[in-house]
């Protein structure tokens, strides 16, 4: 498997429970960072925007969702792969955000481990 060594993943939800199980089920592979908002996550990428390769956010957080989130973190950072995982219906919203290429994929909750991992693989052999 071709990896950016020590590549990060950036993992945002407004849950804790479910910042921990994202954490659990993929620290083996990937370091993990978390944050439970959208600006933690702002601040978070700032710092360490070189690190990360991908970025996947929760969809329904509070002041800010995850495609207003990823419009804003990718204007700044745009060599990030985004994802948003959500445990809500596919939505305009959603779809206008893989159309406009701002996400390049929606995952459902509960998320599918293997699912997941194929797209960080996928982002991380583009890398080198």
């Amino acid at each position: 498997m071709n990896e950016k060594k020590d590549a990060k993943i950036l993992y945002v939800d407004d849950e804790e429970p479910n910042l921990f199980l994202f954490k659990v089920n993929f620290q083996m592979k990937y370091p993990v960072l978390t944050a439970t908002s959208g600006d933690e996550a702002l601040d978070l990428l700032e710092d360490q925007h070189k690190d990360i390769i991908a970025v996947i956010s929760d969809m329904r957080m509070p002041r800010m969702n995850g495609v207003e989130f990823i419009s804003i973190a990718k204007e700044k950072y745009n060599n990030i792969a985004y994802f948003i995982l959500t445990g809500y219906d596919y939505n305009d919203e959603i779809d206008s955000a893989l159309k406009n290429k701002l996400i390049r994929k929606y995952f459902t909750k509960p998320f599918e481990m293997k699912e997941i991992e194929s797209a960080i693989v996928e982002v991380a052999g583009s890398l080198n």
